[in-house]
């Protein structure tokens, strides 16, 4: 079948930007939740470290900083790995700590195949990632 629009293909390398952006800024999102719920997530016992303060600021700047890899496109391969074992516990603790987990299932999937994506695709246009 012919492509309806085949100029448009020329900008297939901007593709996996946009999911990058997308995937880093739903990161930003999660560390702004877990900021403004602070309170809340600091009351929680979690297995092996209990209830701690600290809890709250590193999962915030794990996530401020694997979603400003994803945004600048600084190591997007190793981030998209982050992603997947962030987004992957999240998936899975969801029901147990609800409060840590801003998102709902289906955006949860869909993240992770974005993360997927751009493991096996690359960072593409406009990022600081040199393929060898």
């Amino acid at each position: 079948m012919l492509n309806p629009f085949p100029d448009l293909l020329v900008l297939s390398f901007f593709a996996p930007a946009l999911i990058r952006a997308g995937a880093g800024v739903m990161f930003l999102y999660i560390a702004y939740a877990h900021a403004k719920r602070r309170d809340e997530i600091e009351k929680i016992p979690f297995p092996l470290i209990g209830a701690s303060r600290r809890v709250v600021a590193l999962s915030c700047a794990l996530h401020v900083f694997v979603g400003g890899m994803l945004i600048f496109g600084y190591h997007t391969q190793v981030a998209a790995i982050l992603g997947l074992i962030v987004f992957a516990k999240s998936l899975i603790i969801k029901n147990r700590y609800p409060a840590l987990v801003p998102l709902e299932r289906p955006a949860l999937f869909l993240l992770i195949i974005m993360c997927l994506s751009l493991l096996l695709t690359g960072a593409g246009a406009l990022a600081y990632d040199l393929p060898l």
